[in-house]
């Protein structure tokens, strides 16, 4: 395992009954940043079920903290054993989900995280690829969301803050790590209430968030294979 990447390992945990089919789906929120009282990505987890299409879902709050981000969820990793890590974040500013496609290998950070950490131009695992391309069926989530009725598309760029950290960083841990669990990102507007002080920004409401989170969850775990739809940007 890269030195990068390397965690203590969790303390042990009493294991907890499984669904039938032994699978577990490990959904991750973030803290509230940049002066924000909440964050929309973890309220979305705590509303979760607690089952997904028979995968049992465990839910994990993220610090917004460069590399501490990582640890926190390599750690959930080696506790649980999930089959898929889904994280979410929040991207003020875009008015529907954007399920990630891409992470890329570097910091470039436009505010302090909330520890004040501030990297500029820096690598995120040094000895790493450029890039890690979602390991789940990003195409088959963003149909199965908007078959749910919410807004949705398929974004290829997760920024530089620590969103893409993390996307990159899971990447990498399971890559190094041997874990064969799937992993990728999703991304959230803000909630309603978050948006009360913000006049021209877009929003959604938690609930229809949430029911398009557990639809891309449940594509997640039915396509294996993604399917093959053009889903690009001109821009």
């Amino acid at each position: 395992m890269p030195p990068e990447l390397k965690v203590k390992a969790p303390p042990v945990v009493p294991p907890k009954p499984r669904p039938s089919s032994g699978e577990v789906v490990l959904v991750t929120g973030f803290e509230p940043f940049g002066g924000e009282t909440t964050n929309p990505s973890w309220e979305i987890c705590t509303q979760l079920p607690g089952e997904i299409a028979g995968v049992r879902v465990e839910r994990l709050r993220v610090p917004c903290e460069f590399r501490r981000a990582i640890e926190v969820i390599a750690e959930a990793i080696e506790r649980h054993h999930p089959t898929l890590v889904i994280s979410l974040g929040l991207a003020g500013g875009r008015n529907r989900l954007g399920v990630e496609r891409v992470a890329i290998n570097v910091d470039d950070a436009r505010i302090p995280d909330n520890a004040g950490a501030q990297p500029v131009d820096d690598l995120i695992a040094p000895n790493g690829p450029p890039a890690y391309f979602a390991t789940l069926p990003v195409k088959a989530m963003v149909a199965a969301v908007r078959a749910a009725g919410v807004p949705v598309e398929l974004s290829n760029s997760a920024g530089t803050y620590v969103c893409n950290h993390v996307m990159y960083g899971v990447l990498h841990y399971l890559a190094a790590s041997g874990h064969r669990a799937r992993a990728g990102f999703i991304h959230v507007p803000y909630s309603e209430r978050e948006a009360l002080d913000k006049r021209e920004a877009p929003s959604m409401a938690i609930a229809s968030m949430v029911k398009g989170v557990q639809a891309a969850i449940a594509a997640a775990h039915e396509y294996r294979h993604d399917i093959k739809v053009a889903e690009g940007a001109l821009e």
